[in-house]
C-alpha cells in the first residue's frame, strides 16, 4: 500500500467522521430547541388577515428568546402556509405534528380551517391556540380558544345596537360555518328580543366575493322602510374591501345604515380609503387605540420588529399574545413541553392582556375579555364608544340554540368533558 493511498483512506476516515460529527452537533442543536407551529394562510383570500399573524408569532418568540427562552432552551419557529384552502390547513397541521415534532401550534383563522385541524390535533394529542372570534359550539380537549366566542362579541354588539334604537337588521356573512352559526344565534336573540321576522335579512356570498353592487342595493332598500336599521357583518377575509367600497359609492353613511363588523380591525382598513367609513363600527376585545403601558410596549415592539412605523395592530395579534404568554407559563408551570401536562396546567393561568388588564384561561378552555366597540376614525383606528365594565368569560355553548342551552364544557378532572348535558347528567363526548 503506497503513502498515497494510506494518505487517501486517511482523509476519508477524517472527512467522515468530520460529517458523523456535524450530523451529531446538528442533532442535538435540534433537540435543544423547542419548536414551534404557526399555521396561517400567507397566500389566497384569507392571507389580508392571517400574514400579519404569522408575523405577530415570529416577534412573540424572538422577545421569548431574548428572555433566555423557555425551560432553558430556545424556541425554534416552523412557518407553513396552508394557504387559505381547507383541506390544506389539516396537511399542514399533521406535518407539523408528525414530521416537525412542534409542541404546540399558533394558527387558523376561519372557522372551516379550525374544523378541518380539529381531528388532526385531537388524534396526535397535541395543542392548536386559535386566535379569531368563532361561533362558539365547539370545546375540544386540544385546542384553547383565545379569540371571542357569541357572548364575547356578537351578541354585545347587537345589544348595543338596540340600545341606539336599530329595530331592523341585515346579517350579512361569508357563506361558511362561523356566519351562518353566528347568525342563526343573532336571529334567534333578536326574536326573543321581540324583532319581527319581517325585520330580519339574511344574505350570504363567496369568499373573495367582489360584486357587491345588487347586494348593497338591497340593503339600501330594506334600511328605507321607516324603521332604523343596522348592519350586522360576518364577511371575512378580503371581500370587505369592495363591500365597503360600494356602501360609499351608494352613499350608504353611518348615520344612515351603521354596519358593526366582527372580522374588520386595523389590518383590513389599512387597504381601504376610510374617510367615506367614519362612524362605522367594529366589536372587538382589543383596539390599537386602547390607552395602557402594555399596549404601547407591545406596539414600540411590533414596529421595532417589522420595521415600518405605520403597521397596526388588531384584536387577533392581542390572542396570540395572550394564548403564548399562557402557553409559556404553562409550560414553565409543568416543567415540561408534554402536550398532556400543559393542557393540563394552562387552565387557570391568567397573563395580561393589552387593555391593561388579566385574561385567565376557564375550564371550558375560553379566555376572560372585555368586549369593546369602536367606531371607525379617518385614519383607520377605532374610537372605543362602548366597552363592558369587566371583564366577559367566553361562553362554548350557546344559551339561545335549543341544542346548545344545556350544555356547559369542563376539562379538568372528573368532568374532563366539552359538552355535559346538564338536563341529562352525561358528557356527549369530545366536541360537538
Amino acid at each position: 500500500m503506497t503513502a498515497k493511498t494510506i494518505s487517501s483512506r486517511l482523509a476519508a476516515a477524517l472527512l467522515a467522521g468530520s460529517v458523523f460529527s456535524g450530523a451529531f452537533a446538528a442533532s442535538a442543536l435540534a433537540e435543544d430547541t423547542i419548536k414551534v407551529g404557526i399555521l396561517h394562510s400567507l397566500s389566497g383570500t384569507m392571507a389580508i388577515s392571517e400574514t400579519t399573524l404569522k408575523d405577530a408569532m415570529l416577534m412573540l418568540i424572538e422577545e421569548q428568546n431574548k428572555k433566555g427562552g423557555v425551560l432553558g432552551k430556545q424556541l425554534e419557529a416552523v412557518v407553513v402556509d396552508p394557504a387559505s384552502d381547507w383541506p390544506l390547513f389539516a396537511e399542514k397541521a399533521r406535518e407539523l405534528i408528525s414530521k416537525d415534532k412542534v409542541s404546540a401550534v399558533f394558527g387558523c383563522w376561519t372557522s372551516v380551517s379550525r374544523k378541518s385541524v380539529l381531528p388532526v390535533f385531537e388524534e396526535l394529542n397535541s395543542i392548536l391556540f386559535y386566535p379569531v372570534q368563532y361561533e362558539g359550539e365547539e370545546s375540544s380537549r386540544n385546542v384553547f380558544y383565545t379569540g371571542a366566542a357569541p357572548n364575547q362579541q356578537a351578541v354585545p354588539a347587537v345589544d348595543y345596537l338596540m340600545a341606539e334604537g336599530v329595530e331592523r337588521w341585515v346579517l350579512a356573512g361569508t357563506d361558511y360555518v362561523y356566519p351562518r352559526t353566528t347568525n342563526k344565534i343573532l336571529e334567534t336573540y333578536l326574536k326573543q328580543k321581540g324583532v319581527a321576522e319581517a325585520d330580519i335579512m339574511i344574505n350570504y356570498t363567496p369568499f373573495g366575493h367582489s360584486d357587491w353592487q345588487s347586494i348593497v342595493a338591497d340593503i339600501k332598500k330594506f334600511g328605507s322602510a321607516g324603521k332604523k336599521t343596522a348592519v350586522v357583518s360576518t364577511i371575512n377575509g378580503d371581500a370587505n374591501v369592495p363591500f365597503y367600497k360600494e356602501l360609499a359609492n351608494q352613499g350608504i353613511k353611518a348615520e344612515d345604515i351603521p354596519v358593526v363588523a366582527f372580522s374588520v380591525g386595523e389590518e383590513e382598513l389599512a387597504g381601504i380609503d376610510t374617510a367615506p367609513l367614519v362612524g362605522h363600527l367594529a366589536a372587538w376585545n382589543y383596539f390599537m387605540s386602547g390607552d395602557s403601558e402594555a399596549n404601547a410596549t407591545f406596539i414600540d415592539q411590533w414596529h421595532a420588529f417589522i420595521k415600518d412605523d405605520k403597521r397596526v395592530t388588531n384584536d387577533p395579534m392581542e390572542a396570540h399574545y395572550i394564548g403564548f404568554n399562557m402557553w409559556v407559563k404553562a409550560v414553565e408551570k409543568a416543567g415540561t413541553t408534554d402536550a398532556d401536562a400543559v393542557i393540563d396546567a394552562l387552565v387557570g393561568v391568567s397573563v395580561p392582556n393589552l387593555s391593561g388588564g388579566y385574561s385567565a384561561m376557564m375550564p371550558n378552555h375560553h379566555i376572560t375579555k372585555p368586549v369593546l366597540i369602536g367606531e371607525v376614525q379617518a385614519d383607520g383606528q377605532f374610537e372605543t364608544v362602548w366597552e363592558t365594565p369587566g371583564l366577559v368569560v367566553g361562553d362554548e355553548w350557546s344559551d339561545y340554540l335549543e341544542g346548545s342551552k344545556d350544555l356547559i364544557s369542563d376539562w379538568r378532572a372528573p368532568l374532563s368533558c366539552g359538552n355535559f348535558n346538564v338536563a341529562t347528567g352525561k358528557c356527549g363526548g369530545a366536541a360537538k
